[in-house]
């Protein structure tokens, strides 16, 4: 993969979320066993703690705070990283490109067309201000 100004935001958002997002600390959180539901929506799910309380599914947090900040700290390292080594590199880091070849494009090739977020971080009277 050569990034350069002649290829589309589209692509350069996926690859850029599967190398500094996906393949990250997110990986270790999404593993592990998921819940059945026949409702659909885990309305049937509940987690039983080690006080006995029963906790409907979607009550339980997922993620605790220091993980979640486990996550944060590794998505601003490898965005940081990435930025660092593709669009504010003052030369072309040939093997960062190949690396992203092998490790993060294959996994896009799947994924949705990113939509763009009109009121992203701007509620909507800050935009008419």
């Amino acid at each position: 993969m050569t990034l350069n100004p002649k290829k589309s935001q589209i692509e350069f958002a996926k690859i850029m979320t599967a190398a500094c997002v996906r393949r990250g600390y997110l990986e270790k959180l999404h593993a592990g066993t998921t819940p059945v539901t026949r409702s659909g929506d885990y309305s049937d799910v509940k987690v039983i703690d080690a006080e006995g309380r029963e906790i409907p599914w979607n009550h339980v947090s997922r993620i605790s705070q220091d993980k979640m900040k486990t996550l944060m700290t590794g998505v601003v390292n490898r965005i940081y990283t990435f930025l660092t080594r593709t669009l504010f590199s003052a030369s072309e880091d040939k093997a960062f490109m190949h690396a992203l070849d092998r490790a993060a494009a294959p996994w896009v090739k799947s994924w949705d067309e990113p939509k763009y977020l009109a009121d992203f971080l701007m509620p909507h009277s800050e935009k008419e201000e």
